[in-house]
């Protein structure tokens, strides 16, 4: 008896447990729907403003979509390998940028092993790989053996990255999974700002501090340039270079948005590189200015190429607004380490500029002004706070080992996420309706226990979902609906087996004990033989199959609390009441 009781108190205390932690899927959809009924912006507004916290409690508590329910972007990124060996590589000449160019080209488009294409050309061409690549002792295999460590922790880094990256843009629930060699699956619900996705995902975040060489050295480097693209015949072509930059008498060099391509590509020809300052490079700046034509201009720099600080040293990042509080600015803190280099290098430069260089683009490069003992500097010149939160969380994250590049990108539109849940959830009622009917018909008073029984376990795994913070998926949804069938199978197991004790003319509680006892060990080891292969479904799996494989073991765990537990409590109550007879299990 105290059994039957303890078991009564499980089912009503999980079942309200249940409640509780669906109450806030209930509360965003009441305000969602209460949001939809207001007729201008201005109500809208204010409702938000006056249930912000309410808002905001649902929302990061409720039932989570997955990307096919919701909305949101799937993208495919491609690690560069190309540019990481470029990076290893301590001797390049021309027969390994050969190389390098024709491992690309070989790689365009198919997902193979870079390594085992890079081993190919080397042996084609008969060149120790050793010549490039760390001691010059090592023999092939133990470079390739070192290069395929370096390409698989670059691809792992970079997962990890782009992962840390999205968490903190505070996406619900994404999917960041390695494809291949050097390909990354990412699956954001419910994001809308392309654009900025975009921009989050690909930013390497190399952030390098360099000295800005003078005046006078850039455009001495501008003119050896220009006379040589001028041709070596003497002749002027009309200074080529120059007619794509814009100088000012200060000595300041713009480049227009129109040529800014040009110029960039050109400053990274091999030809070029050698007319320019030993250990130098041009780099433009990341925000541009309006001229007097209405054209936007970027600001022109010719920099230190070695940094003297890189990002590695940065602990810490923070979007904040500057001094005048209208410029968006990010404020940076620096390990011990940067900190004492930090102070060295600005007390030994003072007067001099350093710029602040991010991917490439120079985002700011102030005048020294005095020493920094405390391991502090900002990044300034940013259009929005939007722009500066997505630079300390890039900062945040660390930079990638190798740039990214999105091979693949498809969109999901809520309306047609809108329909996915329409017809999911038709599918899951029919479902559960034409089960339901068919127990009742057949079992009678022993159909609507397990109809009950049905539903709490639908609710049990609704609310096991939203608890741990899983999405629902539209295989997520056919895998509560395979769930069902499962829970109908082990009543069905349970009262055929009351059946034949009934017709052995058994007491009604002997015969309901010995038919739970006996359908036991069935209903267990099917259950257990399931719960392993949705085990190894949500291992082996990816995306949509790993969404089947969560709810399918839910489910399944479901369905032996409720096939073992509520439908047994129920029948010891009705026994206990007399409202149990011969004839109530069909």
């Amino acid at each position: 008896m105290k059994n039957n009781r303890f078991a009564a108190l499980l089912v009503v205390a999980l079942t309200a447990l249940a409640l509780w932690s669906l109450w806030p899927t209930y509360q965003e959809y009441s305000y969602d729907k209460k949001l939809s009924e207001f007729s201008s912006a201005e109500d809208s507004l204010s409702f938000v403003q006056e249930h912000r916290e309410s808002l905001d409690n649902a929302a990061e508590k409720s039932l989570k979509l997955g990307l096919d329910l919701k909305g949101g972007m799937y993208l495919v990124l491609e690690v560069d390998l190309i540019d990481l060996l470029d990076q290893k590589a301590w001797n390049k000449d021309e027969t390994f940028r050969d190389i390098l160019l024709a491992v690309k080209t070989r790689a365009s488009g198919v997902n193979t092993r870079i390594i085992d294409l890079l081993a190919e050309e080397f042996a084609d061409r008969g060149i120790r790989m050793s010549r490039y690549f760390y001691d010059v002792r090592d023999s092939d295999e133990e470079v390739i053996a070192k290069l395929r460590g370096e390409a698989a922790e670059a691809l792992r880094r970079a997962r990890e990255i782009i992962r840390n990256r999205v968490d903190q843009y505070g996406v619900a629930e994404p999917q960041i999974q390695t494809q291949g060699a050097r390909r990354i699956i990412v699956a954001l619900p419910g994001v809308s700002d392309q654009e900025r996705i975009r921009k989050l995902l690909r930013g390497t975040a190399k952030l390098e501090f360099k000295f800005v060489l003078d005046r006078q050295s850039m455009l001495s480097a501008l003119d050896r340039i220009d006379a040589s693209l001028s041709g070596e015949d003497g002749t002027d072509n009309g200074n080529p270079l120059y007619r794509h930059l814009s100088v000012l008498e200060s000595g300041r060099v713009y480049v227009p948005e129109y040529s800014r391509e040009f110029v960039l590509s050109l400053f990274q020809r091999e030809d070029i590189l050698q007319l320019m300052p030993k250990d130098s490079e041009f780099r433009i700046s990341a925000r541009s200015v309006t001229g007097q034509d209405g054209q936007q201009y970027y600001d022109l720099y010719l920099l230190k190429k070695t940094p003297e600080l890189t990002g590695g040293v940065i602990t810490e990042a923070k979007a904040t607004f500057g001094a005048s509080a209208m410029q968006p600015e990010v404020t940076m803190k620096m390990n011990a380490d940067g900190t004492s280099k930090w102070a060295r290098i600005t007390g030994a430069n003072i007067g001099r500029q350093i710029a602040i260089v991010l991917d490439g683009a120079v985002y700011s490069a102030p005048v020294v002004e005095s020493k920094i003992p405390g391991g502090s500097s900002v990044i300034n010149g940013i259009d929005s706070l939007e722009e500066a939160q997505d630079l300390e969380i890039v900062l945040k994250a660390g930079a990638l080992p190798a740039p990214v590049r999105i091979i693949e990108e498809r969109t999901v539109g809520p309306s047609l996420g809108a329909d996915y849940i329409r017809s999911g959830l038709l599918s899951a009622s029919w479902g559960l309706f034409i089960v339901a009917v068919f127990m009742i018909f057949y079992y009678r008073k022993a159909g609507v226990s397990a109809d009950i029984a049905l539903v709490l376990n639908i609710l049990f795994v609704l609310s096991v979902l939203a608890g741990f913070g899983a999405a629902l998926t539209l295989p997520g949804i056919a895998g509560l609906v395979l769930t069902i069938g499962m829970a109908v199978d082990a009543n069905v197991l349970i009262f055929e087996r009351i059946r034949e004790e009934i017709q052995a003319k058994k007491n009604l509680r002997v015969a309901v004990d010995t038919g739970y006892s006996k359908a036991f060990s069935a209903i267990m080891d099917s259950q257990i033989t399931t719960l392993g292969a949705g085990f190894l479904l949500y291992v082996y799996g990816i995306g949509p199959i790993q969404g089947f494989a969560v709810t399918l073991m839910i489910g399944t765990a479901a369905s032996l609390f409720t096939a073992l537990v509520v439908t047994k409590s129920i029948f010891d109550l009705l026994i206990g009441k007399n409202l149990l007879t011969e004839k109530s299990f069909g």
